[in-house]
C-alpha cells in the first residue's frame, strides 16, 4: 500500500475546503477551528508532497493537481458512504448527554444550541442542569459532556479553562441607567445566593464603601435575579456573557456599568477513568471551545 494514502479526517478537510474554498467555512460545517483546518491541509500537502491550494489574501485557489485530486478524493467519500450505509444501514443519530450549571444552560449555552445541530444534525442534545456543583455526579445523569463554574479546583477531575469571565451590573431597560457606578448604592440591590460578596467586591473595586444591608432582595439563581431586574426590582451583577445574550433576546436589561473581572470561569470537567473521546463527544467539546473563546461584551 503507498504511504502516502493520507488520514482520512485530512482528507475529508481537504474535500470540504476544495468545494468551499474559505478556511473558516470549513471549519464551521466539520465543526473545527480555522487553524485545525489549516494544519489538516499542510499535513496533506506535506504527506503528499505537492501543494493544493494558492492562498491568496482574501481567498483560496485550488491548483490545477489539487483541482484533479478534489474530484477523486470526493467520489471516494462518497463510494465510502454509500458502501457504508448498503452494508451496515443508515447511521443512527448519536445522543450526548452535556451536564451544565443552570444559569449557563437557560441564559446561554441553550440559545446556542441550535447553531451546533445546523452542523451536526446526526447528534442529538441532552442537556440537563444543577444549581450548584455538586461534587459527585447524581445517580440519575451519566454526562458525556459536564461544564462547571468555578476556580477549577476540583478533586479527582481534570478541569480544562474554557473562559475568562466578567461581570456587569444590569437594570431594568425601562429605568433611568445609572450616571456613575455610587448611584447603584441608591438601589434596590439583588443578591444571588453563592455569589453574595459579587456586590462588595464591584464596590470595592471602585473605592466605595459597601453594607449587605443594601440588598433587598436575595434570589437562588442568576436567570431569577434577571427576571427580578427585568421586572422593575433593582440591580443585579451577573456574568457579562449572560446579559449580553438577554439584551440580545429582548429580555428587558440593559447594562448598567463597567465590567469588572470575575475570579471564577468556565471548565470543561474529565473525570478519571473515562475511556477515549467518542468523536461526537469531540466535536461538541471543540465547538463548546469556539463559542466560549467570542468575545463576551
Amino acid at each position: 500500500m503507498d504511504d502516502r494514502l493520507s488520514n482520512l479526517t485530512w482528507l475529508r478537510t481537504f474535500e470540504a475546503a476544495a468545494r468551499l474554498l474559505n478556511f473558516t467555512e470549513t471549519g464551521q460545517e466539520l465543526g473545527l477551528t480555522q487553524t485545525a483546518v489549516s494544519l489538516h491541509i499542510r499535513s496533506l500537502e506535506a504527506r503528499l508532497g505537492s501543494k493544493l491550494f494558492y492562498r491568496q489574501a482574501r481567498r483560496l485557489e485550488l491548483t490545477e493537481i489539487g483541482q484533479a485530486y478534489a474530484l477523486t478524493v470526493r467520489q471516494a467519500l462518497g463510494d465510502i458512504s454509500l458502501s457504508t450505509t448498503r452494508l451496515f444501514g443508515a447511521e443512527a443519530a448519536q445522543t450526548l448527554t452535556v451536564r451544565v450549571p443552570v444559569s449557563t444552560s437557560a441564559l446561554w449555552l441553550a440559545h446556542l444550541l441550535p447553531e451546533f445541530a445546523m452542523r451536526h444534525p446526526e447528534i442529538n442534545i441532552r442537556l440537563v442542569s444543577n444549581i450548584w456543583t455538586e461534587p459527585e455526579p447524581r445517580n440519575d445523569v451519566d454526562a458525556d459532556v459536564e461544564i462547571r463554574l468555578g476556580h477549577g479546583d476540583w478533586q479527582d477531575v481534570t478541569a480544562i479553562r474554557l473562559s475568562q469571565e466578567t461581570i456587569v451590573p444590569v437594570c431594568a431597560t425601562g429605568s433611568s441607567r445609572p450616571r456613575q457606578v455610587s448611584d447603584l448604592l441608591q438601589g434596590p440591590l439583588i443578591h444571588i445566593l453563592g455569589y453574595e460578596d459579587h456586590w462588595a467586591r464591584y464596590f470595592a473595586a471602585h473605592d466605595l464603601p459597601y453594607a449587605i444591608e443594601h440588598a433587598r432582595f436575595s434570589v437562588d439563581t442568576t436567570v431569577a435575579a434577571l427576571q427580578l431586574v427585568a421586572g422593575g426590582g433593582g440591580y443585579a451583577t451577573v456574568l457579562t456573557r449572560f446579559a449580553r445574550l438577554s439584551i440580545e433576546r429582548g429580555l428587558g436589561v440593559a447594562v448598567a456599568g463597567p465590567a469588572m473581572p470575575f475570579a471564577q470561569s468556565h471548565y470543561l470537567i474529565r473525570r478519571q477513568g473515562r475511556g477515549p473521546l467518542r468523536p461526537e463527544v469531540h466535536l461538541f467539546e471543540t465547538w463548546l471551545a469556539e463559542i466560549f473563546d467570542a468575545p463576551a461584551v
